[in-house]
């Protein structure tokens, strides 16, 4: 499996309404977490999955080729 660059700019949506849910709550969780620990890392992973979660693409994703969405469509102006 192989990281292609080029894939990974075009800003599609690959993330499904599903993991959007559990990212932006996952997301939450841990910076909730955060505040109380002071763990910098716990922030900066929670501040990318409500990102990710927020947004719908991700750029992991993108770069392996990996879509969760079930239509699989391009990010469209709403």
């Amino acid at each position: 499996m192989s990281f292609d660059y080029k894939r990974m700019m075009k800003f599609e949506l690959n993330v499904g309404e599903k993991e959007k849910k559990q990212r932006m709550a996952a997301g939450a969780v841990l910076l909730f977490i955060s505040i109380f620990t002071a763990k910098i890392a716990l922030l900066l992973i929670g501040l990318i999955l409500v990102a990710t979660g927020y947004s719908g693409w991700c750029p992991a994703y993108s770069g392996f080729g990996k879509n969760t969405c079930e239509t699989g469509g391009e990010s469209t102006n709403s």
